[in-house]
């Protein structure tokens, strides 16, 4: 399998988001379903400290198939929101919520819509499920209304929302650069992911907080040479391992096991807990996870790297669990 011939990280455009996903209607009535998809960060470097207080990072984000599902249907104005899973804010303290108002506040228009979200990933994971849901939510308000809003302010948009939630908009792998919204689109075999999560809680901000800048300034940056894309042994890599894995041995240990059990890189997504190995085939990651059953108790799932406009046309595939 020949991929693309890339032997730099792809530059980055100031100003220029990617071109935004379509959306599909919703079967049997008014509205749209939106696909929600998880990611993984297969490379994520810590550059610095901002003014701020975020962090400028360089990353290259992965789509998967396992996906949350959102219906939008019109209603009256007012934001309705469910979820079929407990534990999930219903109100203001979802992203999606926020979105619906963000939109509101942006455009002037007075929001009718109900929202129904079918959680799939699991929350505070690394995965970037909440993030997700609310960009498929800004995706379907914009289009529900005639897209008052062009993919610029879409994108400035969703990045107040949070660093992560820009990349969901899109279709696709992408590079991130500044704290994650300065977006360029990058090519990528599409490997299958074994994601393991072993449902202890990691803190995203006590990550950032403890991590040791000064360690970290001599590591070489992906991009400042050639770089293989369908080696992933090679340049897969997560600087927030550091913080995470030593508070956490028991991880650290499950990505040893993925090595034993064939994987051609792992690593963390974002600041953990859920770690990925990466297989060729469905086989191979569904062999991984099987032998992995019998002394594995946390979430498993198996999940395809999404390449492009394939997102929105995964609906029977989703996720296998082992």
């Amino acid at each position: 399998m020949r991929g693309p011939q890339t032997s730099h990280f792809p530059s980055t455009t100031p100003g220029v988001p990617r071109p935004l996903r379509k959306l599909a209607p919703k079967p049997g009535g008014a509205g749209l379903r939106v696909f929600c998809p998880a990611k993984v960060n297969l490379y994520l470097r810590v550059l610095g400290r901002r003014d701020d207080g975020y962090h400028d990072l360089l990353s290259i984000m992965q789509p998967l198939s396992l996906a949350d599902e959102l219906t939008v249907s019109p209603t009256p104005p007012g934001i309705f929101l469910d979820c079929d899973q407990p534990g999930i804010p219903r109100g203001p303290g979802n992203l999606v919520w926020q979105a619906a108002l963000g939109f509101q506040r942006v455009t002037g228009r007075r929001v009718g819509a109900h929202f129904g979200l079918k959680k799939r990933i699991p929350a505070a994971a690394g995965l970037g499920g909440g993030s997700s849901d609310a960009a498929g939510a800004l995706l379907a308000l914009n289009t529900l209304a005639g897209e008052p809003l062009k993919a610029e302010a879409l994108h400035n948009l969703a990045g107040e929302l949070g660093a992560d939630v820009p990349f969901f908009l899109g279709l696709g792998p992408a590079v991130a650069r500044g704290i994650g919204t300065e977006l360029s689109p990058v090519e990528l075999p599409a490997y299958w992911y074994l994601l393991l999560n072993p449902g202890v809680r990691v803190s995203t901000r006590w990550v950032y907080e403890s991590l040791d800048l000064k360690a970290l300034k001599g590591y070489k940056i992906l991009g400042e040479g050639d770089w293989d894309p369908e080696q992933p042994g090679t340049w897969v890599h997560n600087d927030l391992e550091s913080v995470t894995l030593k508070r956490y041995p028991q991880l650290a240990d499950l990505l040893e096991t993925l090595g034993r059990l064939g994987a051609q890189a792992r690593g963390m997504s974002g600041s953990g807990p859920t770690l990925f190995g990466l297989f060729p085939t469905l086989e191979a990651a569904r062999q991984a996870g099987q032998k992995l059953r019998g002394t594995f108790e946390g979430w498993m799932a198996l999940a395809r790297g999404l390449t492009g406009q394939e997102a929105d046309a995964v609906w029977g595939e989703q996720a296998w669990m082992v």
